[in-house]
């Protein structure tokens, strides 16, 4: 599975994530998940995969684990050994491009993307992975915070 989300999880208590992940990360935690290494909801993710689960993680950035945010920086540290890989795609500018295509990697990796989104705008980079999923012939399961 794929995981994308929102950057922006300030506008709700930490614990709702938890119960959010319960609901729908908990299902497929015997499989293999994918995780973008940005800092919201994919460091949160990491977190409660990481603790919660057994499921094979990888982490898959743009350009290098160290260009992260300290955020996401934290949580790849945290979860450690539990990560299985960390994918590296060694974009030269992390911009738009980078962004879409470590999404895109992800994306051809997984058979399911599970998205975070935090705003109906198509601009964001949830919702462009959650799009390129569709138009990929593959399953996606929205869940709005």
């Amino acid at each position: 599975m794929a995981i994308t989300g929102t950057r922006a999880t300030e506008h709700r208590p930490r614990c709702d994530y938890g119960a959010l992940f319960v609901t729908y990360l908990a299902p497929f935690a015997d499989g293999h998940f994918y995780l973008g290494g940005a800092r919201g909801i994919d460091s949160l993710a990491l977190a409660w995969l990481a603790e919660n689960t057994d499921a094979r993680l990888t982490v898959v950035v743009p350009g290098t684990v160290a260009q992260q945010p300290a955020e996401a920086c934290r949580a790849i540290a945290l979860a450690g050994r539990r990560i299985g890989d960390i994918v590296e795609l060694g974009a030269a500018e992390l911009g738009r491009a980078a962004y879409h295509a470590r999404n895109r990697w992800m994306v051809d990796h997984a058979s399911l993307t599970i998205g975070f989104p935090h705003s109906i705008a198509p601009s964001t980079g949830t919702w462009q992975t959650l799009d390129y999923t569709a138009e990929q012939g593959k399953p996606r399961l929205v869940v709005p915070v």
